[in-house]
């Protein structure tokens, strides 16, 4: 199993809000491995860019801090499987982490079926 899982960077370690980071850690797995930690330098950050530019590199999962609605969106409609509410660590921390199933998240955001879950409407 082949896996290119992107952190949004601070310095080294996870940014908390996704859309201010100053890079990205492009993590490449394989069987369970980490083969590569390749860092880049994003695009300018317009609404949508880094989703698209995240996507474009390969991406197949993102590990982040927090994310808007907009960027969650993007990447699912792109494939990319979205967790957040990671603690701020080293991608190589963070990823070993995520492999082993012990990550704590806030939430994930995983397109499995195709088909939008609405959130947010409850009637009591």
């Amino acid at each position: 199993m082949k896996k290119k899982i992107a952190i949004p960077l601070e310095g080294n370690v996870l940014s908390a809000h996704f859309g201010h980071c100053q890079a990205f850690a492009f993590v490449e797995v394989e069987n369970n491995e980490i083969k590569n930690i390749t860092v880049l330098d994003p695009p300018e950050h317009q609404p949508g860019t880094f989703p698209r530019f995240v996507a474009a590199q390969g991406a197949t999962d993102v590990i982040g801090g927090g994310m808007g609605p907009q960027a969650i969106s993007l990447f699912n409609e792109a494939g990319v499987n979205v967790f957040i509410g990671a603690p701020i660590d080293t991608p190589e921390k963070l990823v070993r982490s995520f492999l082993d199933g012990n990550l704590q998240l806030s939430a994930n955001y995983c397109n499995h079926d195709g088909h939008k879950h609405e959130h947010g409407h409850h009637h009591h």
